[in-house]
């Protein structure tokens, strides 16, 4: 049998391809055959080097996948080989504030699958049986490793509170953009998409969502048409521009919400005096719950998420770097790396 690969960053813009290290998944733990993971701009950042400080090389990437149960370490009930799966890449210890209060998404001590531990990138992994979420048989799973920045939408749209009948401007097309955007739809609201690129306001509009274009158009007065005047409910933050946050404050009604989403690296200028005039409020969003996974899984096996739209291309794990060179360029808005293609026992 050929020995099981793994794809691992070593340095900034240097990936290497080896071994995967593989062991007997022990007590509660799982051993899965990654079928296909996605890469995310958090990867990116990974990659350029932006996150060296916390990412230690060597380091195997990846936590949006999907895939099969191999093996079962002692002790696990339920999962059984040959079962789909995905995997929500959060490991807390319970023990924190954070955690005593519910809040274990976010535990102060988080461990982030993929990030701060060996992620999906690799023909074999071993993950705590916990992590598990099962998936439809009848889901082909390329558009199962969608279900994780799904898992975030849905995580955004409930944390902003949409209703059916609210107005949302969603500012940033990327993919998570694009994600929340539908699932804000799905829950009644009334969308538009505020962005920049020809490109994915293309491909915002090919499914079926409205679009404002900054460069050109006039969004707060935009907005003020579409809404007589009141402005919206809802907007999301996803752009991680300064113009992107100016934008969502200035779109927002009175009581209006904004919804940080975007990972903004260093402080923004706000219009506080609008919040105050307004009395605005501003919500963070950061990650998921297993409710929020489950939630996704749905839509997507549904197609209320229409994953095959949003993926642009599969590429094989020999050319994992090639994929983050693709996203690199922008004209992509999913690249996945097909991890069973070069598997010796297609196992996944």
């Amino acid at each position: 049998m050929t020995t099981p690969l793994a794809v691992r960053y070593t340095a900034a813009r240097t990936l290497t391809t080896g071994p995967a290290e593989t062991a007997d998944p022990g007590p509660g733990q799982v051993e899965l055959a990654p079928a296909y993971v996605g890469i995310c701009g958090t990867d990116l950042h990974i990659f350029h080097g932006d996150m060296d400080a916390r990412v230690k090389a060597p380091a195997v990437l990846g936590h949006e996948m999907s895939g099969r149960v191999l093996r079962v370490g002692p002790g696990v009930e339920g999962p059984a080989p040959g079962d789909p799966v995905t995997v929500m890449p959060l490991r807390w210890d319970g023990t924190c504030p954070a955690c005593r209060r519910g809040n274990s998404h976010v535990c102060q001590n988080l461990d982030f699958i993929g990030i701060d531990s060996p992620g999906a990138m690799q023909q074999r992994w071993t993950v705590p049986a916990s992590t598990l979420v099962r998936l439809p048989e009848t889901l082909p799973l390329d558009r199962a490793a969608l279900v994780e920045p799904t898992a975030v939408a849905v995580h955004d749209v409930g944390r902003a509170r949409v209703r059916d009948g609210d107005r949302v401007v969603v500012v940033g097309a990327g993919p998570v953009g694009v994600l929340i955007a539908l699932v804000a739809r799905a829950a009644g609201g009334k969308v538009r998409v505020v962005e920049p690129n020809a490109h994915r306001r293309r491909l915002a509009e090919q499914l079926g969502l409205n679009t404002w274009d900054p460069g050109a158009d006039d969004v707060p007065e935009c907005v003020r048409d579409w809404t007589g005047e009141a402005g919206a409910d809802i907007a999301f933050e996803v752009s991680g521009a300064e113009a992107g946050v100016q934008t969502a404050v200035d779109v927002l009604a009175v009581r209006g919400r904004l919804c940080l989403v975007a990972i903004h690296s260093r402080p923004r200028p706000v219009n506080l005096h609008r919040f105050f005039w307004r009395e605005l409020t501003l919500i963070g969003a950061r990650l998921y719950d297993r409710e929020d996974f489950e939630t996704a899984v749905r839509l997507v096996a549904e197609g209320t998420v229409p994953a095959e739209q949003l993926i642009s291309k599969i590429v094989p794990l020999a050319d994992a770097l090639g994929a983050f060179q693709s996203l690199e360029a922008g004209g992509d808005v999913k690249v996945l790396v097909d991890c069973a293609e070069s598997a010796s026992d297609g196992a996944a």
